[in-house]
């Protein structure tokens, strides 16, 4: 009998899940291919989610770059299956860190699933880390740390050793297919439990990386939002984007249903940025909270914002109170070099576009004038321009945050480690005897330079 089309569910065919991982580099001719082993845990794990599911015979049931890393046209290949693959799959290991590709494919599937949550999705556990080599915590950025990562039902052997060990190891077989069972489960169960919608593919070139540079220190940043609460909104305006605070502002309430520094904050900390916020309106000075010259600042909070750069998150309508515009002009006055800001104007928000809305753009130019230049000279014009969607703040965002903190390594003042100092050593020419340093050895009471000694297994007449 004929299922009429109508109630015919729409068959899923994506690819379960997108294999993330470090291509090992050959350490010498005739090393063979280094990558060798993840290809075989590739093809375990398409086999055993093919017996679990019921996907169609020619559906891919996942997506390694291993075929297609030199063919034309890789990166929109890979782009596409990061927004359609149902499940991300890190193979954690001390390199994956190190791997700006890694650190893109991490960040575009993170932007997906921030951008789902913010469409109404709930909590979506669509990364499913595995351990290809032993990994300690503290190798671990601070955008990974939030991840839940369980392998508890793995086994005490793949802890230690990783998939890696067990897979090179014969004495381990049984342990490998275990674990790699195990892990084609969750795949699957976390793919039908807590399905992630497809997206627009983001272009991989303009990714950034979820990991900061090899050899950085921890890096900070604080964003400042200035913006109404509900019950202090003009009486004009309409109040859907406001909530009980600054921190729950909306303003792209016709696509989101989160507020907009939250899924800032995500984005940022998964940039691998240790993240603070506030609201403007609770800023101990009239200079803001990212710091500035008022020199009898002395909170601790205060004294931090100088240590890091800053963003700021302006509503228009915020400067309609008096004394807010007044705070943020001298806030504007003070601000350091290294502070930007992003201006959400959605396009959907019918008094944004009105004339009032128009208005109001010229009177935020008047009231923050350095700091809206400083955004127009940089990369990122449309951020200070008004961001029209949650899409256009989504990657305005990566590049506010690289360009503050770029500024801040060009004009923050260094703080070198307390105690003595040592002089600068100098490379000077040869020192003949009779000479020390370049003076007379009259001058000094050190003893001329002589000859080397000669190297051992030679005689002074260099002869064996």
């Amino acid at each position: 009998m004929d299922i009429p089309e109508r109630g015919r569910a729409e068959a899923d065919n994506r690819p379960y899940f997108f294999l993330s991982y470090a291509h090992t580099p050959a350490w010498g001719p005739g090393d063979g291919d280094p990558d060798h082993w993840v290809h075989v845990l590739f093809r375990d794990l398409c086999g055993h989610i093919m017996a679990l599911t019921d996907l169609p015979a020619g559906s891919p049931a996942g997506f390694m770059d291993r075929e297609m890393r030199s063919g034309e046209g890789w990166p929109d290949k890979l782009s596409e299956n990061l927004a359609t693959c149902r499940v991300f799959v890190p193979l954690l290991s001390p390199r994956y860190f190190t791997s700006e590709m890694c650190g893109r494919e991490w960040y575009a599937f993170t932007e997906r699933i921030v951008r789902a949550k913010a469409a109404g999705a709930k909590d979506l556990p669509a990364i499913v880390p595995a351990l290809w080599t032993h990994v300690r915590f503290d190798q671990l950025p601070d955008s990974v740390r939030h991840i839940h990562i369980d392998h508890s039902s793995f086994g005490e052997r793949y802890l230690t050793q990783g998939i890696y060990g067990l897979i090179k190891l014969n004495r381990l077989r049984d342990e490998y297919d275990e674990a790699v069972f195990t892990l084609a489960q969750r795949i699957v169960r976390v793919a039908h439990e807590s399905p992630l919608p497809s997206s627009r593919p983001r272009p991989y070139e303009s990714t950034p990386s979820s990991f900061k540079p090899r050899g950085a220190g921890p890096r900070r940043i604080h964003l400042t939002v200035a913006a109404p609460a509900r019950h202090s909104a003009p009486a004009q305006r309409d109040t859907r984007p406001y909530g009980e605070d600054a921190r729950d502002w909306n303003p792209y309430f016709g696509e989101s249903t989160r507020p907009l520094p939250t899924l800032a904050e995500e984005l940022i900390r998964s940039l691998d940025y240790r993240i603070t916020v506030s609201d403007f309106d609770d800023s101990p000075t009239a200079t803001g909270e990212f710091g500035g010259d008022d020199a009898d600042a002395e909170t601790d909070e205060v004294r931090a914002e100088d240590t890091h750069p800053g963003i700021l998150l302006v509503d228009g309508w915020a400067i309609l109170d008096e004394g807010r515009r007044s705070r943020l002009k001298a806030f504007d006055e003070h601000a350091r070099p290294w502070v930007g800001a992003i201006v959400p104007w959605s396009r959907t928000d019918p008094q944004c576009q009105d004339d009032e809305g128009r208005q109001l753009r010229e009177e935020l130019e008047r009231t923050l004038p350095q700091i809206l230049e400083r955004g127009r000279r940089g990369e990122c014009r449309i951020a200070v321009g008004g961001v029209p969607t949650l899409n256009a703040f989504a990657e305005v965002l990566p590049l506010v945050v690289a360009y503050t903190t770029r500024l801040f390594l060009k004009h923050a003042e260094a703080h070198p480690p307390a105690g003595a100092t040592s002089p600068r050593p100098r490379l000077t020419g040869p020192v003949h005897p009779g000479h020390l340093n370049g003076r007379d050895s009259q001058a000094g009471s050190l003893d001329p330079i002589r000859p080397p000694l000669p190297v051992a297994g030679f005689e002074h007449g260099g002869g064996t």
